[in-house]
């Protein structure tokens, strides 16, 4: 009895989770469509709500807004806008940190994380996988040395959430493994480890 139901929620429970997981982004997206005329949205249209029609309109604004800005006047415009917001003192900063981050995480040319690594923390003797996010700015290297690195060591089954440290490079492991793995090897703290390299390899 206690087996089938450990089965059923081995099945479910990623199932619904998801699910969940997907209804809350369509959701959310959906509210794109609040940016159109009362008149133009699904439910006056065709009587009834559309569900994952504002994915729809979220993609074409995204590829629109990609696309203008690629162009001479496009590219006029967001420097204008980026120049007015950083003129806003409290905006400024809240506006430059994001934009950072995301130029980061989405440029095609970034690399959020560039290497898995293997690092003691919180404590010596005790290990966990982190990520190598660069190497400490100019001013910081003055004081410590240039023999550090920039290291993520993310949560648990939340890698958004974690910790940002520098630790001498000698501290570090560098692992046979790729971001994609070290993630899904966060996320599901521990229970899906990496296939071996070898493995990999063959």
């Amino acid at each position: 009895m206690r087996r089938y139901l450990i089965t059923g929620l081995l099945i479910w429970v990623p199932l619904g989770i998801t699910i969940w997981v997907l209804h809350a982004i369509v959701t959310t997206m959906d509210q794109s469509l609040l940016l159109l005329p009362q008149r133009w949205r699904p439910k006056e249209v065709f009587g009834f709500d559309v569900p994952g029609l504002g994915v729809v309109l979220t993609i074409v604004i995204l590829f629109v807004t990609g696309l203008v800005s690629r162009n001479v006047l496009g590219r006029r415009i967001v420097e204008g806008w980026e120049s007015l917001l950083g003129r806003i003192p409290v905006v400024k900063s809240i506006y430059n940190s994001v934009k950072q981050v995301s130029d980061t995480l989405f440029s095609s040319s970034g690399q959020a994380f560039r290497k898995a690594l293997l690092v003691q923390w919180p404590r010596e003797g005790v290990w966990t996988v982190a990520f190598l996010t660069g190497t400490p700015g100019a001013d910081v290297t003055r004081h410590i040395g240039d023999d550090y690195v920039s290291v993520y060591v993310p949560t648990t089954p939340n890698p958004t959430g974690g910790y940002f440290v520098m630790l001498p490079r000698a501290d570090v492991i560098e692992l046979d493994m790729s971001v994609d793995e070290a993630l899904k090897y966060i996320i599901s703290m521990g229970v899906a480890p990496p296939a071996a390299s070898a493995a990999r390899r063959g």
